[in-house]
């Protein structure tokens, strides 16, 4: 099943007898409607609990259909690039007559106040984020007022989702300053407890904690690789990790499995959120379920494929408000986003990141888990009512591979490989895939990795390579088809590098770790 085909189910027929000729005088008292609901947690989740998932697919997509023709009406830039194309919103019936957009291909071409609401960036009330420059040269991104405390709220309600109502102490280890998450999280937060942005400072972190003691529910929020790194740290120097109750908010990028198992040895709980700082932090969010079901699937293969496809690859998985954001997926199973409020400044319509992935529908979902003999509730026992927002999958980005004798090799195979050996993780502080080239025409998969402590020895090389080959050799199927024609060639290189040298000597002032070498 491809992932276009994920997101397509039918609607239920209370859902479908609705035109959208019918749906459309209603958007802007439902757009009302939503504006209250979002105001107060118990009723938003309320909501996303009893609504069934046709009728909020439905109104995802009229309201998607809105946006443009709001933009269009209102946004300079969007307003020009739909003439290009000859397109008549007004005549608009699918989202599909639309173009996609992305940083080439709009952001680009047009100014920042011409991607703006009535061609103007305003002076008052508007914030200017930066994106993290992870894949070139950064770009101002403009937030208006509205949209923030909307963006913040989510945030905040999410984190009460998971984590619960009691008060946390949250230690912010994002990267403060123009970059988006850190001081987006940074205010969201309050709301769920006291809030230190200590940034990536991990003297900061462990100082805080011993002032303020044991007797606080501690969340710390930051990028994965980071709070692992915290852990290492605090082990080498005996911090009493045991002593707290701690749990951990992840960003910014993907996580393996074993990268949660690994920081659980410590966090009583761990999730992460998924955002794009081109469109929106906090689009979507791992859940107590979602987690289930990312680990049901990487466990049994046969229910990967019928969730995600024959990729053989185990993404991440998210559920998201589809009366907030509307997602869809292209013929390349690349992800495209509508932010569907008004009120935000430099409108997102059908926005593509290039993140390959999917979305299932969670009545889809339910169907796919019975054909196993599974229901949803199986897998979070402790849950009373879960809300029915829809699953988004996300694989990453296709150009983060890097590619030997036909088979693609993902950062996120690495990094499973390496944690799943907890003693051999802990002398891990990053890792970099790449290329080498043998001799003319042969080409072998480069590991090299940075290494916490020491210059490492032959012994630690062999096992860090053992351990990647097992995970290869296990989990990526295009991998187990190339070593069966080219064995010699497919056995991972790997070379240990002292902290801040050779691959990684420039690395010290990067807020995002490089994971495929450029």
């Amino acid at each position: 099943m491809t992932a276009h085909e994920a997101t397509t189910t039918r609607l239920a027929p209370h859902a479908r007898s609705l035109s959208s000729a019918m749906i459309r005088p209603l958007l802007p008292a439902i757009g009302l409607g939503l504006k209250l609901a979002s105001l107060d947690y118990g009723t938003m989740r309320w909501t996303l609990e009893r609504t069934p998932p046709a009728v909020t697919d439905r109104l995802s997509r009229e309201r998607a259909l809105e946006t443009a023709r709001h933009a269009a009406r209102r946004v300079p830039a969007y307003r020009q690039l739909l003439e290009a194309q000859a397109i008549d919103p007004a005549r608009i019936r699918s989202l599909a007559e639309l173009p996609e957009t992305d940083k080439a291909g709009y952001i680009d071409r047009w100014s920042l106040p011409d991607r703006c609401l009535d061609g103007r960036l305003p002076l008052r009330g508007t914030t200017i984020d930066e994106s993290s420059g992870s894949t070139g040269t950064p770009y101002n991104w403009a937030r208006g007022e509205a949209e923030r405390k909307h963006v913040r709220r989510m945030i905040s309600f999410f984190a009460r989702y998971t984590f619960g109502d009691r008060p946390l102490v949250v230690l912010n280890a994002f990267s403060m300053g123009a970059w988006a998450t850190g001081m987006t999280t940074a205010i969201a937060l309050e709301g769920n407890g006291l809030v230190k942005a200590t940034g990536p400072q991990i003297d900061k972190i462990l100082g805080t904690m011993r002032q303020l003691g044991t007797g606080y529910r501690y969340l710390i929020v930051g990028y994965p690789p980071f709070l692992k790194l915290l852990l290492d740290e605090g082990e080498a120097i005996r911090h009493p990790w045991a002593d707290y109750d701690m749990h951990a908010l992840l960003g910014g990028e993907s996580n393996s499995e074993a990268l949660r198992e690994y920081l659980l040895r410590r966090f009583r709980s761990v999730f992460s959120g998924y955002g794009a700082t081109d469109v929106e932090i906090g689009l979507a969010a791992e859940t107590p379920v979602s987690i289930g079901l990312r680990r049901l699937a990487a466990a049994r293969p046969e229910i990967a494929t019928a969730l995600f496809g024959e990729s053989g690859r185990s993404p991440m998985l998210f559920q998201y408000n589809p009366l907030l954001h509307h997602v869809e997926t292209n013929d390349k199973g690349e992800l495209l986003f509508t932010v569907t409020r008004h009120a935000t400044l430099s409108p997102k319509v059908r926005y593509n990141v290039h993140d390959e992935g999917g979305v299932i529908r969670d009545d889809e979902l339910r169907r796919r888990l019975a054909a196993f003999d599974i229901g949803l509730e199986e897998l979070v026992p402790g849950e009373k009512r879960m809300v029915r927002m829809p699953y988004l999958y996300v694989f990453g980005r296709k150009d983060s591979t890097v590619s030997v004798m036909g088979a693609n090799i993902y950062p996120a195979d690495i990094e499973a490989g390496i944690y799943a050996d907890a003693a051999l993780a802990e002398q891990v502080l990053s890792f970099r895939l790449a290329i080498r080239e043998e001799r003319p025409g042969e080409t072998r998969p480069l590991i090299d990795i940075q290494l916490a402590r020491g210059d490492g020895s032959p012994a630690l090389t062999d096992a860090l390579a053992a351990a990647i080959a097992r995970q290869l050799a296990s989990q990526n199927a295009d991998y187990q088809e190339a070593m069966k024609e080219y064995p010699a060639l497919l056995v991972p290189v790997v070379e240990l590098h002292a902290r801040g040298t050779g691959p990684f000597a420039g690395d010290a002032d990067r807020i995002k770790h490089r994971y495929v070498a450029a």
